[in-house]
């Protein structure tokens, strides 16, 4: 069975957003090579609506800029999760309804295939961990306070208790450590 991992840039205050003014600074060689393997060891990205919007309007032009991640993050089927889009034009892009979500996602992991990889941790994340679905979350968490953040800019949060299994760190040259978590074992 295929793995879904969410893969989260996090600045130590826990914003997630507006990560141009705080992430490229400490995005060195060994995080681009992470990066890299994390996308070529997927074969699907998965998405929620606000992600899909800033992804479908910037990876088209930037395969130039990014060489072989840029074609891959473009040439991967997207999976977007929406009750909004009527047509998602990027790339080869599957539109999925929330109240299709849990059995759709199931459907997908079942399939044959690399990992489905999720960029940053939102309702979308947070619905399939709930549901037992989401395998992984990689914290890239950067040596910052970035110093803003209102619901939407962090860590997404719901008032919801879900217990956590910290199983590596890998530290970066510049400073980011990637912590992985887990899904804690349900309690017997």
């Amino acid at each position: 069975m295929r793995k879904i991992i969410a893969s989260v840039n996090m600045s130590l205050d826990g914003v997630i957003d507006h990560q141009e003014q705080w992430h490229f600074q400490y995005f060195g060689d060994d995080a681009g090579t992470f990066a890299m393997n994390q996308l070529f060891a997927s074969d699907a990205l998965l998405m929620g609506r606000r992600t899909y919007d800033g992804f479908a309007e910037a990876w088209p032009n930037m395969e130039e800029q990014t060489g072989d991640f840029g074609v891959r993050m473009n040439s991967l089927p997207h999976y977007v999760v929406s009750d909004s889009i009527e047509k998602a034009e990027w790339g080869t892009s599957t539109i999925i309804r929330r109240a299709d979500l849990v059995s759709e996602i199931t459907k997908l992991k079942q399939q044959d295939g690399q990992d489905i990889l999720m960029y940053g941790y939102g309702p979308v994340a947070h619905t399939l961990i709930q549901a037992g679905l989401l395998d992984e979350i990689r914290v890239w968490l950067h040596p910052i306070l970035a110093g803003h953040g209102d619901k939407q800019d962090i860590f997404y949060r719901d008032g919801s208790i879900v217990a956590l299994d910290h199983f590596d760190t890998q530290r970066l040259s510049t400073g980011i450590n990637i912590m992985f978590f887990r899904p804690a074992a349900p309690e017997a």
